[in-house]
């Protein structure tokens, strides 16, 4: 079972996400905001990181950032999940380093395949 590690500081998102993921068969740790992720990285590998850019304090593409400059957790796959849409925000994801940028409200199949596209490739 893969797991993921899902940071967003909005509660309702998380409850919602993390059970569509779960009824897809994947374990899910939360965290509610940037900082709080980045504890939880000290002690739990995830096979990939579903992460907020919006959130108090530390931002989620500044979390992606400490993720890749890490030598232990560079190699986990990053999704941005966020409503910021526009190109320069995709293209903001892209030069943080995560691998994929998912738009807010997201369709459930195209979360669900970019998170089995990525698996894969790990």
């Amino acid at each position: 079972m893969a797991r993921i590690l899902l940071v967003d500081d909005e509660p309702e998102l998380r409850i919602i996400t993390r059970m569509m993921l779960e009824k897809a068969g994947y374990e899910v740790v939360e965290a509610s905001n940037g900082e709080e992720g980045l504890r939880i990285l000290a002690n739990f590998k995830p096979d990939l990181i579903l992460l907020d850019v919006m959130m108090p304090g530390m931002g989620g593409w500044k979390v992606c950032e400490k993720i890749k400059a890490d030598e232990k957790l560079k190699h986990i796959p990053v999704v941005m999940f966020t409503v910021r849409t526009s190109e320069e925000d995709i293209e903001h994801s892209r030069e943080c380093g995560a691998e994929a940028h998912i738009n807010k409200p997201f369709e459930k199949q195209e979360l669900l395949a970019t998170i089995e596209r990525l698996l894969r490739k790990v």
